[in-house]
C-alpha cells in the first residue's frame, strides 16, 4: 500500500474498542452501522453537490468510521454472516458512486469552464478506476487468491479524500480538491492495472478447477 494502513488500523483499533465493545453490549447490529454509514455518506455526496467541500469531507471521514465499527462489531458479537459481508461491500460501491456523483455536481456549474469540464472527466476516470479495483479484488477472491495489492484502495481514498476536503475545502480556488481527484484518476486505474499483472503472475495457466 502507498501509506501502512495496516499499522495505522493496529493503533486505532485499541483507541476505538470502547466504543466497540458499547455497540455490542446495546445490541446495535452491525447491518445497521452498514446503513447509517451509507446514509452519512449520501449526506457527504450532497454537500459537495452544493458546494459545501469542507462539511463533505467531515461526513466522508465519518462514514469511513463506519466502516471500521461494522466490521469490528461483527466479530466481537458473533454477527458475523455472508449476507453481512455481501451487504457490506454492495454499499461501500454504492457509496463511492455517491461521492463521485457529488464531486460531478460541484464542477458541473451553470456556466461550465474547459476547467470544469476536464475535471467531469477525471472524477467519471476515477470512479471507473475506483469500481474495477474492489470488483478485480472480489473476481481474484473467487479463484482463491487474495488480490489486496496496489497503491489506492478505498481506505486511501477516504482518507485522502475526506481529509483534503475538510481541511482546505475550495481554497486556491479547488486547487487542491482538483488535484486529489486527479491523483485518484491516474492512481485508481493503475492500480486496477497492477492487479490485473499480479492476478497474472499468480494465475496465468492455472487450469480453473485448481
Amino acid at each position: 500500500m502507498s501509506w501502512n494502513l495496516n499499522d495505522l488500523q493496529g493503533r486505532v483499533y485499541p483507541i476505538i474498542d470502547p466504543v466497540t465493545r458499547w455497540l455490542v453490549r446495546r445490541g446495535v447490529h452491525p447491518n445497521l452501522i452498514t446503513t447509517s454509514g451509507f446514509a452519512v455518506t449520501v449526506l457527504a455526496g450532497f454537500m459537495y453537490g452544493i458546494d459545501h467541500v469542507r462539511t463533505a469531507g467531515f461526513f466522508v471521514l465519518l462514514g469511513g468510521a463506519h466502516d471500521i465499527f461494522d466490521g469490528r462489531v461483527a466479530r466481537l458479537s458473533g454477527l458475523q454472516s455472508k449476507f453481512g459481508a455481501f451487504y457490506d461491500s454492495v454499499l461501500d460501491r454504492m457509496s463511492e458512486v455517491v461521492i463521485y456523483i457529488g464531486l460531478i455536481s460541484l464542477y458541473n456549474q451553470y456556466e461550465m469552464s474547459l476547467l470544469n469540464i476536464g475535471m467531469i472527466y477525471m472524477i467519471v476516470l476515477a470512479m471507473a478506476g475506483s469500481l474495477i479495483i474492489s470488483y478485480s479484488r472480489a473476481r481474484a477472491e473467487t479463484l482463491g487468491l487474495d488480490c489486496s495489492v496496489g497503491l489506492m484502495q478505498r481506505a486511501e481514498r477516504i482518507v485522502l479524500l475526506g481529509v483534503g476536503s475538510l481541511i482546505f475545502g475550495l481554497s486556491w480556488d479547488g486547487l487542491v480538491l482538483s488535484g486529489i481527484i486527479v491523483i485518484f484518476a491516474i492512481l485508481t486505474n493503475t492500480t486496477a492495472i497492477h492487479r490485473i499483472i499480479w492476478v497474472h503472475q499468480q494465475a496465468a495457466g492455472v487450469p480453473l478447477d485448481e
